[in-house]
């Protein structure tokens, strides 16, 4: 008896700590610490939030940057008030799998016909593939240098101040190593729209 009366207080002594202290703390700390993305790096402008920076949103009017492509379903789940709500995930399919050749090349199509000018110029990957996680908030600056001329053609910017914004919100590689330059959709589109410097 007395070694599982010292097992049980071992676990409770634990579940204190690791479930509950240590989550405390290290939630205190991201809050002080880094308040921005222990909040979601949600993007707010005059007290109006306009996303996560961390989560693709689908853009596809022909006045702002195009993101990766999405799955998005608003058809499955309702909220308690019966609203639909939308969610993305990753595809299943692979390279090797049926169709997926057909689906890229429907998305090929797409983005050749909204970019007429491209004509014999290879579309980025990034514009026809789903990323991983389905909700990629970036695009290659490759991918983003393709749209510029659409952008340019559909708002009141000239090439070179679409491609200053581009710039901005684009990332290096980390510590100048690691990853690939990418640059942030959402961000881009909320400079074009004024909302961002």
């Amino acid at each position: 008896m007395k070694i599982i009366g010292k097992a049980c207080l071992y676990l409770f002594i634990m579940t204190v700590l690791f479930g509950f202290v240590y989550t405390l703390l290290v939630t205190g700390i991201a809050q002080l610490v880094f308040p921005h993305q222990a909040n979601g790096s949600i993007i707010e402008v005059n007290g109006k939030q306009y996303g996560s920076e961390l989560l693709g949103q689908q853009f596809q009017d022909s006045g702002h940057l195009w993101g990766r492509p999405m799955n998005i379903d608003t058809g499955t789940f309702t909220d308690d008030k019966g609203y639909p709500v939308m969610y993305a995930w990753a595809t299943n399919k692979s390279p090797a799998s049926d169709g997926y050749g057909e689906l890229v090349a429907q998305r090929v199509e797409t983005i050749r016909a909204a970019h007429p000018d491209k004509a014999g110029v290879p579309v980025p990957v990034d514009l026809v593939t789903v990323s991983g996680g389905g909700l990629d908030p970036e695009i290659s600056p490759a991918a983003a240098e393709y749209q510029v001329s659409r952008i340019a053609a559909n708002t009141g910017y000239h090439e070179e101040q679409i491609r200053k914004i581009i710039s901005k919100y684009t990332h290096s590689r980390f510590l100048g190593l690691f990853g690939e330059p990418r640059v942030n959709v959402l961000k881009v589109n909320l400079a074009l729209d004024g909302l961002l410097p």
